[in-house]
């Protein structure tokens, strides 16, 4: 119970649930291997978590933010090699109403992040968002629960492509 009530406990920094990269192995020369960046959005911390153990444990770097402004700084900041987007996200006392189409929209203007591919994970009706999200830019969709096994297979290959986009579609049924 202990351990459960230590990862849903927000880090230090400023409320954020940035993870912490795990470790990376060292080459043959000695010299650290960078580890790919994969950036998670979602509000949900039990999400944040869960998918963070497991992309941890499979040897991505893990960064994480809970709306869209932090989600824009932290691409700007870190350029993940991939983008985990929630659509849905609570009311914002900020004046920008963050959801997960806006933050896709904002992130395609910035020069910085606009080739950073996106696969949506969502709670949401999956027949209302699957096409809206591919539409607007979306490389995969996921709905939640989120099917790990099938999210990691969808993740390699969207990073083996070469830069010419193609979209996969996903579906699952897997719990975390």
């Amino acid at each position: 119970m202990r351990r459960l009530q230590n990862l849903l406990r927000p880090s230090a920094k400023g409320g954020s649930d940035s993870a912490t990269p795990a470790p990376s192995s060292a080459d043959d020369s000695g010299k650290e291997a960078p580890r790919t960046k994969i950036l998670i959005v979602d509000d949900d911390p039990i999400i944040l978590k869960t998918a963070s153990l497991k992309l941890e444990g499979k040897g991505f770097a893990v960064l994480t933010a809970r709306d869209g402004a932090e989600a824009i700084r932290v691409a700007r900041q870190e350029a993940p090699a991939l983008i985990l987007l929630d659509l849905s996200f609570p009311p914002d006392v900020s004046c920008v109403p963050w959801d997960g189409f806006r933050i896709m929209t904002w992130l395609q203007r910035v020069e910085a992040t606009k080739d950073i591919p996106i696969v949506v994970i969502t709670g949401g009706n999956a027949a209302q968002y699957h096409r809206q999200a591919l539409a607007n830019g979306a490389r995969a969709f996921f709905n939640k629960p989120i099917d790990h096994s099938g999210l990691l297979a969808v993740i390699k290959r969207i990073l083996a492509q070469s830069e010419t986009p193609t979209q996969i579609n996903a579906k699952s049924d897997f719990e975390i």
